[in-house]
């Protein structure tokens, strides 16, 4: 069995093994030549206190301990297979499918958008002309909302054994080891397609299928069982097991869902604003002045207040990123953020949301499972039609937000489709720009510079999590009402990240494995 040993190092140590050895063994009663392999387990940096650190935990092997192997993600024939269907192919539906091989069931996957090569040309039609495709974009194509969405790998999931093979999968098909040691492990964006594709051709090469320009229209259920379903184009095909793992933004399911008589509800979730500042103040912020150390990565932030009975928060928090245009249909305005792997870039762009539960909304109606949907629709239209119709975006400075007054000019952005000067105070909800204004001033007297007018705010942010719930049974995944089917991650309500979507795509898939094939 092996030891952890937890140390402190200076960031200029990172790399020296000499040196990091030495600490180890000031701590344990041990000899270099007691081990036969260590190595670095987990890595985080800690600023808490002016001089910088990071925290190590190394394990070690000792002579006579069996080292531990991993068996990387092996490909399986199972052409002749029992298929079951997976609707999306987000980290969900791709995990699920990998799953499925690896227990011996033939996945086919649909997916509405686009692959990641096509997906690109729609992505520059957006950033450039403002065209948005509503089956292809930020939110819809090959990899789901994570693939141009930056990549963090962070999840609270408790499960360790599930999110370490998550991980590892992502390093079986191309993302680097250092994931599987950073404490808030990030590919970027520019890295993830090649990954997503990567994920793609084995699902392919072991038999399975993966369609795209493939919309789920309909879906048939007899006698609480799931029976068929049809893609936009083609005949009715019949499944005994559905998996529906179509992420946040695919709001006709939720209406097909109910139309067809299968239940969704409202849930709580969150909108706001996407801030942006110059990285180097983050840095000099939580780096307590000692920004300029060529070992230190990006710094990023984390920031909660309670304001009225609501949590405002930070989402998303993007070191070295982009704000991107995130709208899945025409008569919108989303944003989003996303950083490439080397967290190059001069700006920080961070989520800040408000916690909104359907019964904090004025027109709240228990019976009515689209209310807070709804909301989220109008805040995203109304921004829209503020900023002139296009992808444009409504953007203010940050005091001039809180004192009320239209910035009379605005700093350069990453976000590219541009930025129109308007009074967010008009623009948003009350029950949002009051807790805003509020919060905002708490964030500043908790990292001294953060209240800064050089900082812009970009409306909305309002694609953190799914607006509706797909209620399933807790034990058996399948929807409350209806075998077989199986409502999964982002979209149904039960993830929030790339790793914990992966995960519920794994766990759905072992429920329909004990099942039998």
């Amino acid at each position: 069995m092996s030891q952890l040993v937890q140390i402190s190092i200076l960031p200029h140590h990172l790399e020296d093994e000499d040196h990091i050895l030495q600490k180890v063994f000031e701590k344990v009663d041990l000899r270099i030549d007691d081990v036969q392999k260590w190595n670095i387990r987990k890595r985080s940096i800690d600023a808490r206190q002016k001089k910088v650190k990071y925290n190590l935990q190394i394990e070690l092997w000792l002579h006579g301990d069996v080292l531990p192997e991993r068996e990387i993600f092996k490909i399986q024939d199972v052409a002749a297979a029992k298929e079951v269907a997976i609707i999306g192919a987000g980290p969900a539906g791709l995990y699920a499918a990998l799953r499925a091989i690896e227990g011996g069931m033939k996945p086919v996957v649909y997916e509405r958008g686009k692959d990641v090569r096509s997906r690109r040309r729609d992505l520059a039609a957006l950033n450039k002309n403002h065209i948005v495709n509503p089956e292809s974009n930020y939110c819809f194509g090959e990899g789901g909302a994570g693939t141009y969405s930056d990549g963090k790998l962070y999840t609270r999931s408790k499960k360790r054994g599930n999110v370490l093979k998550a991980m590892e999968w992502f390093v079986d098909f191309g993302a680097t080891p250092d994931i599987l040691v950073d404490a808030h492990p990030h590919i970027g964006t520019n890295k993830l397609p090649q990954i997503i594709t990567s994920m793609r051709e084995a699902i392919e090469k072991a038999g399975g299928e993966v369609h795209f320009s493939s919309k789920l229209v309909d879906i048939r259920h007899e006698n609480h069982q799931i029976k068929a379903i049809k893609i936009e184009g083609h005949d009715w095909k019949e499944y005994d097991n559905v998996i529906l793992a179509t992420g946040h933004s695919a709001r006709d399911i939720f209406y097909l869902l109910h139309k067809r008589g299968i239940k969704v509800q409202a849930k709580p979730f969150a909108i706001g604003v996407r801030i942006e500042h110059q990285q180097d103040l983050i840095n000099q912020i939580q780096y307590h002045g000692n920004d300029q150390n060529p070992y230190l990565p990006p710094a990023s932030y984390s920031l909660v207040e309670q304001v009225d009975g609501m949590g405002v928060y930070s989402f998303c928090m993007c070191p070295g990123g982009i704000i991107a245009p995130c709208a899945t249909d025409i008569d919108e305005v989303v944003t989003n953020g996303w950083s490439p792997s080397k967290r190059n870039n001069p700006y920080a762009n961070s989520g800040i949301v408000v916690s909104v539960s359907p019964e904090d909304l004025p027109n709240y109606d228990p019976q009515d499972p689209f209310v807070s949907l709804n909301f989220q629709k109008k805040v995203e239209h109304d921004c829209w039609v503020a900023a002139g119709k296009t992808q444009q975006v409504p953007a203010q400075r940050m005091i001039d937000f809180v004192e009320g007054q239209v910035s009379v000019d605005l700093p350069k952005t990453s976000y590219f489709p541009g930025l129109t000067s308007l009074d967010l105070n008009k623009v948003l909800p009350e029950i949002l720009s009051s807790r805003l204004r509020v919060a905002f001033k708490a964030f500043g007297k908790k990292m001294k510079g953060y209240y800064t007018n050089d900082a812009v705010l970009h409306a909305p942010e309002s694609r953190t999590s799914s607006p509706v719930q797909i209620p399933r049974d807790a034990f058996s995944l399948e929807h409350v009402e209806i075998k077989g089917l199986y409502p999964c991650a982002e979209g149904a309500g039960y993830a929030g990240g790339i790793i914990s979507a992966a995960i519920d795509g794994i766990n759905c898939m072992d429920r329909i494995l004990e099942k039998g094939n």
